[in-house]
Formats: structure tokens, sequence, C-alpha cells
């Protein structure tokens, strides 16, 4: 979603109060720092709505205002919550400037056993950044923890004809049967993208 439609969606589903917070936030982080504690805030303001998305929307449009630094992004990511964690992530799509040197955020999420976190972690900016084999391994990760193949972005296109990524998830598949358990349909999914086409 382009941010001006983030912003237009989020203003939608506020209260009046709430929206009053947002724009005085929103004018405020492209000129000073206290935008940081209105990050940590943006849960509080977005309660009454409804919509628990709407707090990590909140803190995307922040970070696009502020646009905070390396050693900033990495702050809020170290010492955020799950929630703060989770929108710097998927704030990341959003930063154009940051480039590859976010990686290393991406790469401590996919450690976690935190779904969410996982989730925010697969998105556009790390169709784009990661290599070949973090890739291969955070689809792996996605699938050993259930989160939904459809959060992983662009993955049609990254697995297509991946012979190797194939022999991973076709030893992964393997690995459960012997074990009596049932693989995730997800794989089977990957697994036909990886299949080289016709010429």
């Amino acid at each position: 979603m382009l941010i001006a439609d983030l912003r237009t969606a989020v203003r939608d589903h506020l209260d009046d109060d709430a929206t009053a917070w947002l724009d005085r936030a929103l004018t405020e982080a492209a000129t000073t720092p206290r935008w940081e504690a209105d990050f940590a805030a943006a849960a509080r303001h977005c309660r009454r709505s409804h919509h628990p998305e709407l707090a990590d929307a909140t803190r995307i449009l922040l970070l696009h205002t502020a646009r905070p630094d390396m050693p900033t992004l990495t702050r809020l990511y170290a010492h955020g919550t799950a929630a703060e964690r989770r929108a710097v992530l998927l704030a990341l799509a959003h930063l154009e400037d940051v480039g590859p040197d976010a990686l290393p955020l991406v790469e401590d999420a996919l450690r976690t056993n935190d779904t969410r976190l996982v989730a925010a972690a697969v998105g556009p900016y790390a169709a784009r950044h990661l290599d070949a084999h973090g890739w291969r391994q955070a689809v792996l990760k996605c699938l050993f923890t259930g989160v939904p193949l459809d959060v992983v972005a662009d993955w049609p296109a990254r697995a297509r004809g991946d012979a190797e990524l194939a022999r991973i998830l076709t030893d992964y598949a393997r690995e459960r049967t012997a074990s009596g358990r049932d693989f995730p349909a997800d794989l089977t999914r990957v697994l036909a993208h990886t299949t080289p086409e016709e010429p």
C-alpha cells in the first residue's frame, strides 16, 4: 500500500481526538525528535478504533515522515516492544534511504519464534534485499512456524526454478514424513514453483 493510501486508511478509522494527535505527531515528526515518544504511544491513541493493525500503520507513517537514520532504526528495534519491532520491520519497505543496511533487523526477526515478527520480516524489503540463501531460509522458517506463505512478498517469482530451494524443501518434507508428521500444504505450493519452466 502506498503511504498516501495508508494515511487515508488510518484517518478513516480514527476518532477526532486520535486524528488530531496523528496530525500533530506527523507534523512534528518531520522536524523534532519528539516523534520517538509518539512512536511508542501509538497503540494508546489508536486503541479505541477496534482495529489492532492501526497502531502498526500509524507507526509506519511516523517512521516514513521522520526518516530516521540506521542507528535510530536499530535502537528502536532493539529496545522496542514486539509491536514496535514489528512496525519497524513493516516500515522498511517504505524507507527508501535504508537500502540493504537494515538486513540485520530482518535476520534477527527470522531467528525468533514470534510468528508476527517473522511475518513482518518477509515483506517487500526482504524480497528485494535478502540474498538467495537468506531468502530460502526465510521461506523454510515460515513453513516451520506456520506463517502463511502468502505473506512472503514476491515468493512465486523468487521460488521459480530454484533447484536449491526445491532440495531444501524436499528434505524437510521427508524429515516430517519420517517422523510421522504432516508437512504444511504451503510446502507443496512452493515446490510447484521451483520446477524449471519448459523452454
